[in-house]
């Protein structure tokens, strides 16, 4: 089975000598070219089926390798379903416009900070004035199409209702009662004010000189923003873990990597983002590298954020406050906590399981050591 390893470490030095690579890109680089192999050494470990004992390779623990993050995610789902009110929920996808993303290019950071309080906002600020009540929301920002391409958007997952003014009763309400409308308008508009508010404070000077925030805001404003807003599939426990799959994954899974020949990427994507059609897409290794870095996330980006009655402050109290107005008592978990599965090699193959988290890969040799910064650029003679 062909895994992104396989790739970085067969296309990346020679990407690093054509390219100009970011930190955080290049230790994802390194960091993936190493997990699971001998190079990040190993620990004893006992297999769930036969007891054995058998040599677990370490992991990277980079949140852009597509072989870590399998445990996390998991116990993300757990907590996030246990949170969920009694209600139905409501999927809202805020779109930004192509004329911005220059400047995710160049201070991703900034950009995608401005997008994600744009988003949970928006959620609020259109709850209160269209609805008059206080709504909750979670926001997690996407960046990526199934071919690997730029696609930034937010996703908000928002319970069907929210406190009343005076915070004395639970006003529910129906998911056309949000008007699509008002929260595209209020999008662009606090969306438009954060990045002016952003190059104000100096956020935006990676930019390049010819880039004018001034121009690129007045082409923003005059286009029409895409905002959707729908019920989930799956009700909000379908809505969990689809958020979950883009929580702790990256651009591309291992599943969906297809072959990797003659310096050339073959992997399956989706023909439509509604559709379950699938097709194969092949791209040169150097482009599938550069599209896969688009996505690394910034150092100290928070992709999953909770805005209203939902966010951090309170949270607890206020999520009580609410299972107890709608009239229902917080039920207990309704499965037992997670537990990881450890399997040997013998027992994953006699399983027929193509692909754990939990069992080691092969070593791999040559190792790819990529140091983390870029080598020093020596002065041309005059």
């Amino acid at each position: 089975m062909v895994e992104l390893g396989d790739i970085v470490r067969g296309e990346g030095a020679q990407y690093l000598q054509t390219h100009s690579v970011a930190r955080v890109q290049r230790k994802a680089l390194r960091d993936i070219a190493q997990c699971r192999t001998a190079a990040l050494g190993w620990t004893p470990a006992i297999c769930d089926d036969c007891e054995d004992e058998y040599r677990l390779l370490s992991s990277c623990g980079n949140r852009s390798c597509p072989l870590c993050g399998g445990e996390t995610r998991t116990k993300w789902i757990e907590a996030r379903e246990q949170e969920l009110l009694p209600v139905p929920y409501l999927q809202i996808v805020f779109s930004v416009p192509r004329v911005l993303y220059v400047l995710a290019q160049y201070c991703p950071k900034a950009f995608y900070d401005a997008v994600m309080r744009a988003a949970g906002q928006t959620v609020i600020d259109v709850g209160r004035s269209e609805l008059r009540i206080q709504l909750g929301c979670y926001v997690q920002f996407h960046t990526w199409t199934q071919t690997m391409l730029e696609y930034l958007h937010a996703h908000c997952a928002v319970p069907a209702g929210g406190f009343s003014e005076d915070g004395g009763r639970w006003v529910p309400f129906e998911p056309q009662d949000l008007p699509v409308k008002a929260l595209r308008k209020r999008f662009g508009t606090l969306l438009c004010r954060a990045v002016e508010n952003a190059a104000r404070e100096g956020k935006f000077e990676s930019l390049p000189p010819k880039v004018r925030i001034e121009q690129l805001l007045a082409r923003a404003r005059a286009r029409r923003w895409k905002v959707y807003a729908k019920p989930p599939f799956g009700g909000p426990e379908g809505l969990i873990q689809y958020l979950a799959r883009y929580m702790y994954r990256v651009a591309i899974t291992n599943e969906r990597i297809e072959s990797y020949e003659n310096h050339q990427v073959t992997f399956w994507c989706r023909k439509s983002a509604c559709g379950d059609e699938e097709t194969l897409c092949t791209l040169d290794g150097q482009v599938f590298l550069e599209r896969f870095l688009m996505h690394v996330p910034p150092k100290g980006f928070v992709r999953s954020r909770s805005y209203g009655f939902l966010g951090n402050r309170d949270h607890k109290k206020k999520s009580e406050r609410a299972f107890e107005l709608i009239g229902q008592a917080r039920k207990p978990p309704s499965r037992a906590p997670f537990k990881p599965l450890r399997l040997c090699p013998a027992c994953t193959s006699r399983r027929g399981i193509r692909k754990t988290h939990f069992a080691p890969g092969p070593d791999v040799d040559p190792q790819l050591d990529l140091p983390l910064r870029p080598p020093p650029i020596e002065p041309i003679a005059a």
